[in-house]
């Protein structure tokens, strides 16, 4: 538990790991240096400030606190301790949806005393006022590793290949089938390249799986694209440090994280052109492709993986625009500003 009263409390009502738990669980640390913050909910590091939810209708009134909801089931449950339980707590939700909003989401939101947006397009689907505050990365954690070969030693990764990752859950909407169809193409004239997966895939996406694993067996590249399922945190990073091109190619996204926790590591990215991705990158950090395009994707990767002075470029180019526009740091001082705002209001 943080030694300061407890002025802002960060829920995350979900035990799976997830977009939304990834962007609490490396913040707490950073804001509790700056704001006394908990979080409350399951299946949260040990190591992080927290209160448990039973406590949560036992909040004394002495003070005003900030609920920072992120999903709608959190700000339900604000509305609950603040209406029904009289917990004296103001509001905040943060949106990262570039869609228009449910009815029932919409009225959640206008029921807020402040919203954030992960970016301008986000910003852009809400019918309320709104702050933009973009995403940061922590580059403490996510940092190029100062030995590429010993570590791919220790994860079992060959040595000499150039190695592309997608990082996140098994399914159509990441866009993995995609990034399948263009190892399918790119992987037989190029025996160096591997692609490596990581993420879990859920029941509902065992059949998308094995299609997947089934293609790859036709084109006679199985045996060279892993999926590693879901890692422990630590273990990921070291996945992103291994690499030498991140490949993010979603069909829809709402912010998407995985492109700067890549760049972070020195690594340059190719992405679709969905989320806030046409924000991060630039020309010499990675590449744009338009959704949906397994072609232009293909086409894409082809220009960077037969290129080894244009991927180690663009990974030292990739941790520069990291470290000079990306830094978790702004991204929590920013909150905390909004967070002392709304304390501080009559």
């Amino acid at each position: 538990m943080t030694m300061r009263p407890v002025e802002v409390i960060a829920p995350n009502l979900k035990r799976r790991l997830s977009g939304v738990t990834a962007t609490v669980v490396r913040l707490i640390p950073v804001q509790a240096k700056m704001i006394g913050i908990v979080t409350t909910g399951p299946g949260l590091p040990p190591d992080l400030p927290h209160m448990p939810l039973g406590r949560l209708p036992f909040l004394r009134r002495d003070r005003w606190r900030v609920w920072h909801a992120r999903r709608n089931t959190e700000m339900v449950l604000g509305l609950i301790l603040r209406h029904v339980l009289r917990r004296k707590l103001r509001l905040l939700f943060t949106s990262a949806a570039q869609r228009h909003h449910k009815p029932l989401t919409r009225w959640l939101i206008s029921a807020m005393d402040r919203v954030v947006a992960t970016s301008a397009k986000a910003k852009s689907y809400l019918q309320v006022p709104s702050t933009v505050v973009m995403h940061g990365v922590d580059t403490q954690v996510f940092h190029p590793t100062p030995n590429r070969a010993k570590l791919r030693a220790d994860l079992g990764l060959p040595q000499d290949a150039v190695i592309l990752g997608c990082f996140g859950r098994i399914r159509a909407q990441k866009g993995v089938d995609l990034l399948v169809e263009a190892a399918c193409a790119l992987l037989p004239a190029r025996p160096h390249l591997r692609v490596i997966f990581t993420g879990r895939v859920t029941d509902d996406n065992r059949a998308f799986h094995a299609a997947q694993i089934a293609r790859l067996t036709a084109a006679g590249v199985a045996d060279r694209v892993l999926f590693l399922g879901e890692l422990p945190w630590q273990d990921v990073v070291r996945h992103y440090q291994a690499l030498n091109l991140f490949v993010a190619p979603a069909r829809w996204e709402g912010f998407g994280l995985t492109p700067l926790e890549a760049m972070a590591c020195g690594v340059p990215v190719v992405a679709s052109r969905v989320g806030a991705f046409e924000t991060l990158l630039t020309a010499e950090t990675g590449t744009l492709v338009p959704p949906d395009d397994a072609a232009a994707l293909t086409q894409a990767l082809e220009a960077w993986v037969d290129d080894p002075a244009r991927l180690a470029a663009g990974g030292l180019a990739a941790r520069a625009h990291i470290l000079a526009n990306h830094q978790i740091e702004g991204e929590a001082r920013a909150l905390v500003s909004i967070y002392r705002d709304m304390l501080a209001a009559p």
